[in-house]
C-alpha cells in the first residue's frame, strides 16, 4: 500500500480506453476491467479486512445474506482513497452523460472531494465502501445502495481472492428490471484481481421512445468451497 502501488494503478487506469468503457456502461450497465489489480495488490487489499480499524458487520444482521462486511469508519486505507479519487475523476463525465439522458439537471463535479463536500452538506456522512469475506455457504443477497439525495450512479467492485484455488461458487450476479418486463439476469465473470464498474441502482436505457430508467441490483452467489474476499467501492456516502 505504497506510493509505487498508486503510481502503477494510475498508469493502469491511463492505459484503459475510457470511451469504450463508457460504451459498455451505456449498453449493459457494467464494464469489467480484467486484471487491473496485480496479485500482490489484490492480496494486500484483502488483508485490510484484518486491520485494527476495520469494523466487522455480519450480513445476517441486516438480512443481506451470510458472511461478513468490513467497513473503514475512520477513512479508507490511503491507497484505496487515492484509487477512488482517480476513478471518480474518470467516471464523472459518464455519470453526467447518464443524468443528461435521463433529463436530470444535477451535474457531478470534476473532483471527488467536491462531491463528498456536497454529501456532507446534505447530511450524508456514513461511509459505505467495504470489503466482504464469504466462507462456505455464505452469500450476499440482491441489493443496491442508493440512500440519500446525492447518489453517484456508478460504483466499483473487485475480486481479491482466486476462483478455483481460493474458492468455488461466489459468482458476481446482477438483475436489471425494465418497466413492464421480466427481470434480466446478468453475470459478470470476475477473475482474481478483476475490477468491474457497475450501475449503483439506476441507469438510462435507450428504448423505442427514447431513454428511460432501468433498475439494477447485485449479489454474490453462495460460496461452495474456500473463502471469497471482495471489495465494494462507493463514491457517495449514506445519510
Amino acid at each position: 500500500m505504497h506510493d509505487s502501488g498508486m503510481t502503477a494503478l494510475e498508469t493502469s487506469l491511463d492505459r484503459l480506453d475510457w470511451t469504450d468503457i463508457g460504451s459498455q456502461l451505456d449498453a449493459e450497465g457494467y464494464a469489467v476491467l480484467p486484471g487491473l489489480l496485480d496479485a500482490e495488490l489484490a492480496r494486500s487489499l484483502a488483508r485490510q479486512a484484518d486491520a485494527p480499524h476495520a469494523r466487522r458487520v455480519s450480513l445476517a444482521s441486516g438480512g443481506l445474506g451470510r458472511g461478513d462486511l468490513y467497513y473503514f469508519d475512520a477513512g479508507l486505507p490511503p491507497l484505496l482513497e487515492q484509487w477512488r479519487t482517480a476513478l471518480y475523476r474518470r467516471l464523472a463525465v459518464h455519470a453526467n452523460r447518464w443524468n443528461e439522458r435521463l433529463e436530470v439537471r444535477a451535474r457531478y463535479p470534476d473532483e471527488l472531494e467536491d462531491f463528498l463536500q456536497r454529501n456532507r452538506d446534505a447530511g450524508q456522512t456514513r461511509a459505505q465502501s467495504h470489503l466482504s469475506r464469504l466462507g462456505v455457504e455464505d452469500y450476499v443477497a440482491l441489493h443496491q445502495r442508493n440512500e440519500g439525495l446525492l447518489v453517484f450512479p456508478m460504483q466499483v467492485v473487485a475480486l481479491l481472492s482466486e476462483p478455483g484455488d481460493g474458492f468455488q461458487g461466489g459468482e458476481f450476479v446482477m438483475t436489471e428490471q425494465r418497466p413492464r418486463m421480466q427481470s434480466r439476469p446478468l453475470v459478470a465473470p470476475l477473475g482474481f484481481g478483476d475490477v468491474a464498474i457497475i450501475a449503483t441502482a439506476e441507469r438510462p436505457f435507450h428504448g423505442s421512445k427514447g431513454y428511460y430508467r432501468v433498475n439494477l441490483k447485485h449479489a454474490v452467489s453462495r460460496v461452495r468451497n474456500g473463502v471469497r474476499v471482495g471489495l465494494e467501492l462507493f463514491f457517495h456516502n449514506a445519510p
